[in-house]
């Protein structure tokens, strides 16, 4: 508890020091950096007033949040929002949806986020090219994105960060925690993959994306209805807006190109912090080999699946999803049981969802899967015999394998191989 004091007002200061909020909407925000940026309102004057904690955010949430900016690396200005106290947790943006200030108008979404801020201190931010951050961008990448994530964590001064990503922006969050291990303390994933076309790859999604330069607001409504699940009550109606104030088309249909490339299963196991990879039992769009593999990946990764269908994280149970949220990041407390036992007719018999296989273990199984023998693989790695069958044995147990063909089928299924 010591540390997370330290930790939580040295945030404090930070963000007292360094942010400027513009006036409600953000349309106006102002950076004391002494640079003009641009949101979607244009330029804004730069002013260098600092702001108490108090006039910055607010324990509870009853109003969007005022709007501020950080620069990234190449000059592109980010919108951001700071609320709440606690240990810092970082919404990295679904791009290209993401569109903070409408998100915060959103009746369910708003609660969640009022609910995280009395124990978090709650950051989002717009990717950009999206909501109120700098529209006109020509650098989509990765880097680019990994760059202006840099760009708000140190705009806002937090020593440490918890991330939380939602479908392309968990390649994000994967890199950043990758290059910037001892900055993250926890990761929480829901609806990605290291690679993003793992997660894009159905068909309903791929139909659904053709719409986007057919039919932008038949796309809007149809994501937010149909895709994501929402109701054609306020809700869902907010959703849809929320997509066509996001971004344009033409960069809607870029971003997507972008995302369906990344690949960041090189980087998995630089991931030091804590992850939690979250899916839903019964959401067509992504199968659950999807995020078991990626858990797998993860040197501290735990495979975590709620009850429901809807492919959002607070769409169903947003209480106990928040609950378990505030746990984790707040108290390092994990959810608990056993690992489950999945079984689904895609994947085979039954077996033991694993934990997360080390480093090692992940190495022996690659060598395994290409058909060397435990001593190839204890020459190959400078092991003893001894030592790889121990390692073959731990990795048999986590992974639910039979033996030497199941644990091939397996690492061919998750990459491995």
């Amino acid at each position: 508890m010591g540390a997370c004091r330290e930790t939580c007002s040295t945030l404090s200061n930070a963000v007292s020091r360094n942010i400027s909020p513009g006036p409600e909407g953000g349309q106006g925000a102002r950076q004391n950096s002494g640079e003009r940026g641009h949101g979607t309102g244009g330029g804004f004057e730069a002013e260098s007033t600092s702001v108490p904690r108090s006039e910055a955010t607010v324990e509870i949430v009853r109003t969007v949040p005022h709007i501020s900016y950080a620069r990234s690396a190449d000059g592109v200005s980010l919108a951001f929002t700071v609320a709440g106290n606690g240990p810092a947790l970082v919404f990295v943006p679904w791009v290209p949806f993401s569109n903070l200030r409408m998100e915060w108008q959103n009746p369910m979404l708003h609660r969640v986020f009022e609910q995280l801020s009395r124990r978090l201190t709650v950051i989002h931010y717009d990717g950009r090219g999206t909501g109120h951050s700098q529209r006109d961008v020509a650098d989509l990448s990765l880097d680019a994105m990994i760059s202006d994530l840099e760009a708000v964590v140190d705009r806002v001064g937090a020593a440490q960060v918890s991330l939380l990503g939602q479908y392309n922006s968990c390649p994000h969050a994967i890199a950043y925690a990758a290059r910037h291990p001892r900055r993250v303390s926890r990761v929480v994933l829901f609806g990605g993959s290291a690679r993003g076309w793992n997660a894009m790859s159905d068909k309903q999604t791929q139909a659904l994306l053709s719409l986007i330069e057919q039919d932008w607001d038949l796309f809007a409504d149809a994501a937010a209805h149909q895709w994501l699940g929402w109701s054609a009550a306020e809700a869902g109606r907010a959703t849809a807006e929320q997509i066509r104030g996001a971004v344009t088309p033409r960069v809607a249909r870029a971003m997507m190109q972008v995302a369906s490339a990344v690949d960041v299963t090189g980087q998995l196991a630089d991931v030091a912090a804590p992850t939690l990879v979250v899916h839903r039992r019964g959401m067509p769009q992504i199968p659950l080999d999807v995020p078991r593999a990626l858990a797998l990946g993860l040197p501290r990764g735990q495979l975590v699946v709620l009850d429901g269908e809807q492919p959002t994280l607070f769409g169903e149970g947003p209480d106990a999803v928040v609950s378990m949220l505030l746990d984790f990041l707040c108290d390092g407390i994990e959810p608990a049981g056993p690992a489950p036992v999945v079984n689904d007719a895609a994947s085979g018999p039954p077996r033991a969802q694993s934990g997360a296989l080390s480093r090692r273990e992940r190495e022996v199984l690659q060598l395994l899967a290409a058909g060397e023998s435990n001593r190839q693989i204890a020459r190959r790695l400078g092991l003893s015999t001894h030592t790889v069958e121990r390692h073959v044995a731990n990795l048999y147990r986590k992974i639910g394998a039979r033996g030497r063909a199941d644990a091939t089928a397996y690492a061919l299924r998750n990459g491995l191989g």
